[in-house]
């Protein structure tokens, strides 16, 4: 049984410059972080004993017999690009909702290659976790999405990520004081919108067209590093705020799908009461709504906000970890006999099974 934890994110700076449409002609960086909200998940070898061979649980459940069976699209695609012939049962969990911006998917892809190859005895670095995934996600799925969420998700930490036109990346960690990124963080809010949306499907509304919208992107891709230039300076923190607006206005004026107007209207909120700035945390659309707020006035923007949830958070710097793993009984043997085999439901009367003390409605169960 292997178990894996892999954080989501929230990017401050530089979104939008991170994919490779734009970054292998212009390069891009982004500003972000990992934070303590997980996506788990756990795998194992399937025992011999099922009808099925595969079983995976999400908000739906698959039972299958081959992979190509299998419905959804990252699994199935990631099984395939491993060449994993074995049964398996997968199941995930996630601290924050699917389609909110904070890099769920992404997290999901990285965890589940960092799981699979565990599974199999295998150690990745977290540099080739981040360039499996970017592959299965933007080769293979063809999905419309960036590369920052895949690195954020493989190594953690506070990150300043450059990408480079030859496809190179330089992955660093911002180095702070622990009493600035105390600072920074005791002026960060995290709301949680309601409003359900596809990155990639915001993304698509500008991404396939970029040179129209060159001069924000390359304001958004400075004010990463002004940015950094102020965390590290000293420079009075509201300015962070300050620039978290500015990159918000350049962003949004991107695409009109980045901000529908009910989420102007929560910022337009949120700044009334006192915010400073803040953004959507992923494409756009919906999802999460980071503020920036001095810390005496976080009580009137939550009584602004308090139709929206709250969700405290704090950094986290492991990246995608394996957390659990142990060996169980190995029937690989079995396993491979039976893959061409007539489902075990359609054997049961044979008396070898039940000799063999083999229940099956209550190992189902």
């Amino acid at each position: 049984m292997i178990i894996c934890r892999t954080p989501y994110r929230i990017s401050f700076f530089g979104g939008g410059t991170d994919y490779p449409s734009w970054y292998r002609m212009h390069g891009g960086a982004v500003l972000a972080t990992t934070i303590d909200k997980y996506c788990y998940l756990s795998c194992r070898y399937l025992p011999p004993f099922f009808e099925h061979r595969i079983r995976i649980v999400y908000r739906k459940i698959e039972s299958c017999r081959t992979v190509d069976e299998i419905s959804h699209p990252a699994v199935r695609e990631a099984l395939r690009f491993l060449d994993f012939d074995r049964g398996l049962e997968l199941h995930h969990d996630g601290d924050l909702p699917a389609r909110s911006g904070i890099g769920s998917s992404s997290a999901f892809t990285v965890g589940l290659l960092h799981a699979l190859h565990a599974l199999r005895g295998e150690m990745l670095s977290k540099s080739q976790l981040a360039r499996e995934s970017i592959h299965l996600e933007q080769d293979v799925l063809q999905e419309t999405v960036g590369s920052q969420d895949q690195v954020m998700a493989a190594y953690g930490g506070f990150r300043h990520v450059k990408f480079h036109p030859n496809g190179q990346m330089a992955i660093d960690p911002l180095i702070l004081s622990g009493s600035r990124l105390a600072e920074l963080k005791a002026h960060l809010m995290l709301f949680y919108t309601g409003i359900a949306r596809t990155a990639s499907d915001v993304a698509r509304s500008y991404v396939t067209d970029l040179e129209p919208r060159r001069r924000q992107l390359r304001i958004m891709k400075e004010l990463v590093d002004e940015s950094i230039d102020l965390l590290a300076s000293g420079t009075d923190i509201r300015a962070f705020g300050d620039l978290l607006h500015e990159a918000w206005l350049a962003k949004r004026s991107l695409s009109t799908k980045v901000s529908p107007s009910e989420v102007d209207d929560l910022y337009e909120q949120a700044r009334s009461a006192g915010a400073l700035g803040g953004k959507l945390t992923g494409a756009g659309g919906g999802g999460f709504l980071l503020l920036f707020v001095e810390p005496e006035r976080q009580p009137a923007v939550l009584q602004a906000l308090d139709g929206l949830l709250h969700v405290p958070f704090q950094f986290e710097s492991a990246g995608s970890q394996i957390i659990f793993c142990e060996p169980g009984v190995d029937y690989q043997e079995e396993d491979r006999n039976r893959r061409f085999e007539p489902a075990l439901v359609g054997r049961i009367s044979n008396p070898s099974v039940r000799e063999a003390g083999t229940d099956f409605q209550s190992v189902r169960a």
